[in-house]
């Protein structure tokens, strides 16, 4: 019989026997998720939405470990899902919804639209939709991740001068380019935290990650030399802060569900979608650090409870973090109890340190966005993909100039169809290499051209003085290949008979079915005799339903037909 403790490992992947690297692990990731929760929740909220960030950190991070799929995965606000939310907040603002925080107006529909991602989350994850999630082509990833990075910065561009902007892209750009009026004292701020996120020595940076460092270091001595007395007396504008913390830490609050409702889910769907493959994505790094393989339905589920949950606690939304997930893991967390550790930690400091999270600059959070965007652009790609592949070059920088300036969703929609388009023609042309218009295999080819062929199927051909046309499939044909053979029927008015060959031929799609159909009718309507030669399998069972005549066992069998059939 198996223990109690021994069926939860199984279920859910706890181990207790490695509680001490859980703990270490957890510990480490809630260090480094700290500034990055509440720069993400300035990022997407705007002022005075900071502590947002880290209410998501801490529900999220906890329900997403505990229900999830990825045994050491850490869960929380990630890039990908502040830009999402912020797109939210402009979208409500375009139907004229303040979008200030103590209004009290724009929240409750934002957290409506959480609860409704995460509500779709769950539903992908039910419905077994998490094995296609993954499928996305690379330079669709890669062009996403690398948009989402050229947002973040851009977006952190007046912060960082202590400029206040809102809205998207072009929207902020215009903001900063017509306010043009930085403030020193953010300027001086932003200097200090990009010196230490960047420069920070990598002997340092293992023990203090240089987030935090830059949270412990620029946010007192802003107090000191830039505190709101001190600019006063100078004449100078006050420094953007967080600001006061509400009291109370989580609490549960009604979203909004009945105002705007096709925006908000509009607005649900994207942050599904992006959450799904953001998370996905994660649990593919953590499989291959940790020697583990995920359950993909499970991970949805688990990320969809957490979502749908921080909508009602008020908190952003969140997805897998690589960064969290890669530190917990070579901290030593192996199980779920490390991402809710790393949850609990939060939670403690969330119920501690609110009256100094106040004073922490925007500037501040916006030198470490500045990393975090700089990090998630695919430099590597971008470098080389034009001189590996000119399509996939195109595909990949299409989709970072919608993701940037048009639609995040849309951008990975359109992405998806052009890659599967141009995939979809590049197996067509391995599919028909043995269809080529100008150069059947007849019997009157030299012997070269045959030599594939066995010698007495070669013989076989030979007797049959060039009246044959053999036409050769190879592996999978899908609907791209019905065209390719579709173009060919013409020629069947040349030859006496026709044989394809379908011998390599393991799958048979609906519409390449339907084209063979036409072609053998086709040698029909011209007096010429047609066999389909190697089916077996599936692939005989769908020509038997669809009706198709002359199909025979093998080539030679359909050879030897042939040259019977030219002797009459």
């Amino acid at each position: 019989m198996i223990k109690e403790n021994e069926a939860l490992s199984l279920i859910y992947g706890f181990n207790t026997r490695n509680l001490r690297g859980d703990l270490l692990g957890g510990i480490t990731a809630a260090v480094v998720a700290l500034p990055l929760a509440l720069a993400f929740g300035n990022a997407a909220l705007g002022p005075g939405g900071a502590i947002y960030g880290l209410y998501g950190a801490v529900v999220v991070g906890f329900v997403a470990a505990l229900f999830g799929g990825t045994p050491a995965q850490v869960s929380g606000p990630t890039g990908p899902m502040s830009v999402t939310v912020a797109g939210v907040v402009a979208s409500l603002a375009a139907v004229g919804v303040s979008r200030d925080l103590g209004a009290g107006a724009i929240l409750p529909l934002v957290m409506a639209a959480v609860v409704i991602g995460g509500l779709f989350q769950v539903l992908f994850g039910v419905l077994g939709l998490g094995k296609y999630i993954t499928l996305v082509p690379y330079s669709v990833v890669s062009g996403f991740m690398s948009g989402i990075g050229v947002i973040i910065l851009t977006l952190q561009i007046g912060p960082l001068l202590g400029i206040a902007t809102r809205g998207g892209v072009l929207e902020s750009l215009t903001t900063l380019a017509n306010n043009f009026q930085p403030n020193m004292s953010a300027v001086a701020v932003a200097v200090m935290t990009l010196a230490i996120v960047f420069l920070t020595p990598r002997k340092i940076s293992q023990w203090v990650p240089s987030p935090l460092l830059a949270l412990l270091i620029v946010t007192p001595l802003s107090v000191l030399l830039f505190g709101d007395a001190n600019l006063e007396a100078r004449g100078l504008t006050p420094l953007p802060r967080i600001g006061a913390i509400p009291e109370g830490g989580l609490s549960f609050t009604m979203p909004n569900w009945n105002d705007h409702f096709p925006v908000i889910l509009k607005a649900g769907l994207v942050l599904a979608v992006l959450g799904a493959i953001d998370s996905l994505l994660t649990s593919l790094v953590a499989d291959n650090i940790s020697q583990t393989r995920h359950n993909s339905d499970r991970e949805l589920i688990g990320q969809g409870l957490g979502n749908s949950l921080a909508g009602l606690l008020t908190g952003l939304p969140g997805a897998g973090a690589t960064m969290r997930t890669v530190i917990n893991i070579k901290s030593g967390g192996r199980t779920p109890i490390s991402g809710m550790v790393h949850s609990l930690v939060l939670l403690l400091v969330l119920l501690g340190a609110g009256p100094l999270a106040a004073e922490i600059p925007t500037a501040l959070l916006a030198g470490i966005l500045i990393k975090v965007g700089l990090d998630i652009i695919d430099w590597g790609f971008l470098r080389r993909a034009h001189s590996l592949s000119l399509k996939t070059a195109a595909v990949m920088y299409g989709v970072l100039l919608m993701t940037v300036f048009w639609d995040l969703i849309w951008a990975v929609l359109v992405g998806v169809f052009v890659a599967n388009m141009l995939t979809i023609d590049s197996i067509t042309e391995t599919q028909l290499e043995g269809m080529e218009a100008d150069n059947p295999l007849s019997s009157n080819q030299s012997i070269s051209d045959t030599s594939s062929l066995p010698a007495d199927e070669k013989a076989l051909l030979e007797r049959c003085s060039g009246e044959v046309m053999l036409f050769r499939l190879k592996g999978p044909l899908s609907f791209g290949a019905a065209k390719g053979i579709s173009e060919r029927m013409m020629l069947i008015r040349n030859y006496k008979v026709l044989i394809l060959d379908i011998t390599d031929v393991p799958r048979l799609g609906v519409t390449a079915t339907l084209a063979i159909e036409d072609m053998v009718r086709e040698a029909s309507n011209n007096s010429r005799k047609a066999f389909v030669a190697g089916a077996s399998g599936r692939v005989k069972d769908r020509l038997m339903k669809f009706g198709v005549e002359g199909v025979v066992a093998t080539r030679k069998e359909a050879l030897e037909a042939a040259v019977q059939t030219l002797s009459l």
